[in-house]
């Protein structure tokens, strides 16, 4: 019944059976014939070819998630053997935002390539949602996030914390009157603006002003939100995007204020177009953490990753 279930998955994968034919180099007519005989012994069907995109009738959905079962236990024991070869052999798979994947992620990898250079390391940059989705398709091995998983689903490595500020555009006049306030670049980088000493501005300070938030399904959208309830205001929004480091960088030309995070400053050059404070909310510190899908197998490959970005992030 499972026999040649990789062509099943395909068609599933691409929801095409042409485009499914080309990634196994067969003909389509040679797939589709397979397929039937597959529905055949199954004694029914497993697509919908009525819709378009095809889809997976409710027979087939039930096949795919045995057949993904299938492939997360034999993945486990690949992944098994590879221990065995003393990361002469293995694979790590790697997602992140842009920022992560461009600010943090390197120097992990940089390492762990000096060490193990017959590891090969695949890096997929995206927003949460899909990275959660890759995660839970067993096609990452990990993930560098902000947000908070499921505990039931995920399991999770801290990595570093962090705290969120708030960029506001230099030319804006509130900044005249919170100069108290402003945080330096250099007390950022070096961690000094976390001490008790240093104040947070009065958010109603910004009340009316022009905000830049994120997309739903971000962590920092969701604090930003939180932060407005506790001030009982109604943010003016007048774009939201997918990246942090977008927001930023639309901060520094002066249109609206945006939520970032200290790792993001820590990461870019100093603009003088920018100001930021330190955020006045419950929620402005949160953890940075390695997720892994819950249950599934971790190599040593993984493992190993791991140890390398805790070493990176203690110096």
């Amino acid at each position: 019944m499972f026999s040649n279930a990789e062509y099943v998955y395909e068609v599933y994968k691409e929801r095409s059976f042409s485009r499914a034919a080309q990634n196994l180099y067969i003909s389509q007519p040679a797939l589709s014939v397979t397929i039937k005989r597959i529905e055949q012994r199954v004694g029914a069907p497993l697509f919908d070819r009525s819709t378009n995109p095809i889809g997976l009738t409710e027979c087939g959905q039930k096949y795919i998630e045995v057949v993904k079962q299938m492939m997360d236990l034999q993945s486990g024991f690949v992944n098994y053997l590879n221990d065995l070869e003393d990361l002469n052999a293995g694979v790590v798979n790697v997602g992140g935002s842009n920022l992560f994947t461009s600010c943090l992620l390197p120097p992990i990898i940089s390492e762990y390539k000096n060490r193990y250079p017959a590891v090969e390391i695949n890096v997929v940059e995206a927003n949460t949602p899909l990275l959660d989705h890759l995660l839970m398709e067993g096609r990452l091995d990990l993930i560098l996030d902000n947000y908070m998983f499921d505990k039931n689903t995920h399991d999770s490595h801290l990595y570093r914390r962090e705290e969120l500020l708030l960029a506001v555009p230099a030319r804006f006049p509130v900044n005249r009157s919170l100069k108290e306030y402003q945080i330096s670049r250099e007390d950022i980088i070096s961690g000094r603006f976390r001490g008790g000493e240093t104040a947070a501005a009065p958010f109603e300070s910004f009340r009316g002003l022009p905000f830049i938030l994120l997309k739903a399904g971000n962590d920092t959208r969701d604090r930003a939100f939180t932060t407005f309830a506790e001030h009982k205001m109604q943010p003016s929004v007048i774009l939201e995007l997918d990246q942090q480091m977008t927001s930023y960088n639309v901060s520094c030309q002066g249109l609206g204020i945006s939520f970032v995070s200290d790792t993001l400053v820590r990461s870019v050059p100093a603009d003088r177009h920018v100001c930021f404070y330190k955020l006045d909310s419950s929620c402005a510190q949160r953890d940075l953490r390695f997720f892994r899908k819950k249950a599934k197998y971790v190599t040593r490959a993984v493992r190993e990753f791991l140890n390398i970005a805790d070493q990176l992030a203690q110096q």
